[in-house]
């Protein structure tokens, strides 16, 4: 007996309509029912169509070209900074400026560890030819220009560590 009356009432609460106590505003819901197709009176809704999905790996190559507008080569000032635990950094170009730059100061940034940032690098030939130049140095291509902004570098190139920047 217990059973037909929760089943009764089961029932009875699936047909039941809804009644809005309190409506405090916000924003609606029903854009998200109709994308699970939840209204019945409601046309489905259309598939979403996705980007197509890469098989291949992706290489170093997509990666390029790398540029960093807001960074260009040349000289500048070096300054006092305070960056506790920064791992040492240092950022060069596909220029003649960067390659001299990384012959001269090679075992400094070897015996530091510093890893490179090649910011502005058209092809794979030209990046490795950097690397060539900095053997023995992890060189990624890569944008810099948020780490520019937030340190207020222009030029390069430049050796960012915890207490400094210099060239």
């Amino acid at each position: 007996m217990a059973l037909g009356v929760l089943t009764g009432l089961s029932c009875a609460a699936v047909h039941a309509e809804l009644i809005v106590v309190d409506d405090q505003g916000g924003t609606s819901t029903l854009a998200y029912y109709r994308s699970l197709n939840l209204l019945p009176d409601e046309q489905p809704a259309k598939a979403m169509t996705l980007p197509p999905v890469r098989i291949t790996a992706y290489s170093e190559a997509d990666m390029l070209p790398v540029r960093s507008p807001s960074l260009s080569p040349g000289s500048f000032e070096s300054r006092v900074h305070n960056a506790a635990g920064l791992q040492p950094v240092f950022l060069v170009g596909d220029d003649e400026l960067s390659r001299q730059w990384l012959q001269r100061r090679g075992d400094a940034l070897r015996e530091m560890k510093a890893v490179g940032w090649v910011v502005n690098v058209q092809r794979m030939a030209a990046l490795a030819e950097l690397r060539a130049l900095g053997a023995g140095l992890e060189m990624l291509p890569a944008s810099a220009d948020d780490l520019a902004q937030r340190l207020g570098i222009e030029h390069y190139p430049a050796l960012v560590t915890a207490t400094g920047i210099e060239q």
